[in-house]
């Protein structure tokens, strides 16, 4: 795993890491957490969700607590169906083994405490924050917690409550206290500021009139770019708070 890739091993994995894998071709990632036992939990709309009223127990409780995996990765089989694919009737929180999560792709390593100019020239949002992690043990309690809970996360919402929204909340606590455009999600608000949109409508004409000038004009939106992606992070922004797990229905109004 290095700066370009956080590509990682399996095997690497610790309980509580943020983990991600894209899908259709590199448009966009899923993200959940690793909770040990070859165990994700993870948020997913509803209409990709298998319904929780095919098991006949109402909550989990396996009792992870940092332990290591104990089965065999390689067969790209199901390793869990006991409970692969639960969750409850009216949440989109979920519990898959670790094969299931990845699919046919390769498993990434979101990335926590980021200095702040390595996690701005990231070429992808949604890779990293310059938050720290709060404990790995804090961080699969909330999961648990969201899982077992009958609202779970709320109600998903590609833009505004995504999965590497709920998985951020998981690894920190933090949620946005107001109703923004965007959530805290780093890949949405990559997109939502991508440079290519306002360069498209006021730099090309510039670029065709005045190569100096565009250039120029490239640069500052660029910039502008790099800046919002900065201050859209979860570590930075000033609209976020701490939250305990127990009252993230009531914070959020769900």
């Amino acid at each position: 795993m290095g700066y370009l890739s956080h590509r990682v091993d399996p095997n690497e994995l610790e309980p509580g890491d943020h983990i991600y894998t894209w899908r259709a071709a590199f448009t966009y990632a899923h993200h959940g957490i690793f909770v040990g036992e070859d165990v994700v939990v993870h948020f997913t709309a509803p209409e990709t969700a298998s319904s929780g009223s095919r098991w006949n127990f109402t909550s989990i409780d396996i009792g992870f607590s940092l332990q290591k995996s104990r089965q065999n990765r390689d067969t790209g089989s199901c390793l869990c169906t006991y409970y692969c694919g639960f969750r409850q009737s009216e949440s989109g929180v979920t519990i898959s083994c670790l094969n299931c999560f990845i699919g046919t792709g390769s498993l990434y390593l979101y990335q926590y405490g980021v200095n702040k100019c390595a996690h701005v020239s990231k070429l992808r949002g949604g890779t990293s924050t310059t938050a720290p992690s709060d404990p790995p043990q804090d961080v699969i309690d909330r999961a648990m917690y969201l899982l077992n809970s009958e609202t779970g996360f709320g109600k998903y919402n590609v833009v505004r409550n995504n999965c590497e929204d709920f998985a951020l909340y998981c690894k920190t606590g933090l949620l946005v206290h107001v109703k923004p455009a965007t959530g805290s999600s780093g890949q949405v608000n990559f997109l939502v500021n991508a440079p290519w949109k306002p360069a498209l409508v006021s730099v090309l004409p510039k670029v065709v009139c005045s190569t100096t000038m565009g250039a120029l004009a490239v640069g500052v939106t660029v910039g502008t770019h790099y800046w919002n992606k900065y201050k859209t992070d979860i570590g930075v922004r000033d609209d976020v708070v701490k939250v305990k797990v127990e009252d993230v229905g009531s914070f959020r109004g769900f």
